[in-house]
């Protein structure tokens, strides 16, 4: 979870991201919370798979997310450099419908959990506030902040994994 090395700590801990990525297929600026650019959004609409990638302002590709092709359960990847960085799915024998778990190649598991089709809903390590996502901060009607909570938690994941679990649970529920 923390910074890649060489990567410059962001200025901002607070991302506007909007609803929909996956239905809108052209590039748009997820911004922060003073009004700068600070991830692109890159659609990839003529993919077979949902894709998307998240560039840096200067258009480097920091996160590449898919859609799993071939699984029983609905699973997304998240890479980074062209390797897997995490897959998420809905946590097993959760008593939550509401219940994601990603799992790292490190081994690190983080937990998903709250009210995902609200955006409403945390991610922890080991029981600790890694990001909160919501809409209770904005006016912004089809938006929704991600909050990067811890210093060294890396902003660019967070919020690839709050449009995945956002996606599954959409799917989950039969939204396309």
């Amino acid at each position: 979870m923390l910074q890649s090395p060489g990567e410059p700590a962001p200025h901002s801990r607070k991302y506007l991201v909007r609803d929909r990525i996956f239905g809108i297929g052209d590039d748009y600026w997820i911004e922060d919370e003073h009004g700068r650019h600070a991830f692109l959004v890159d659609g990839k609409a003529l993919r077979l798979r949902e894709t998307f990638e998240l560039k840096d302002p200067e258009r480097r590709v920091l996160i590449t997310i898919r859609k799993k092709m071939l699984s029983l359960r609905d699973t997304m990847t998240i890479e980074r450099d062209d390797k897997a960085l995490a897959t998420i799915r809905r946590k097993r024998l959760s008593l939550l419908r509401n219940h994601y778990r990603v799992e790292l190649v490190d081994g690190t598991e983080l937990d998903v959990s709250g009210k995902i089709l609200d955006r409403e809903f945390a991610v922890e390590y080991e029981g600790e506030l890694l990001a909160e996502i919501s809409r209770r901060w904005l006016t912004v009607r089809d938006t929704y902040a991600v909050n990067v909570v811890r210093e060294d938690a890396d902003p660019a994941l967070l919020i690839a994994v709050a449009v995945c679990v956002i996606r599954l649970a959409e799917r989950e529920r039969g939204e396309d």
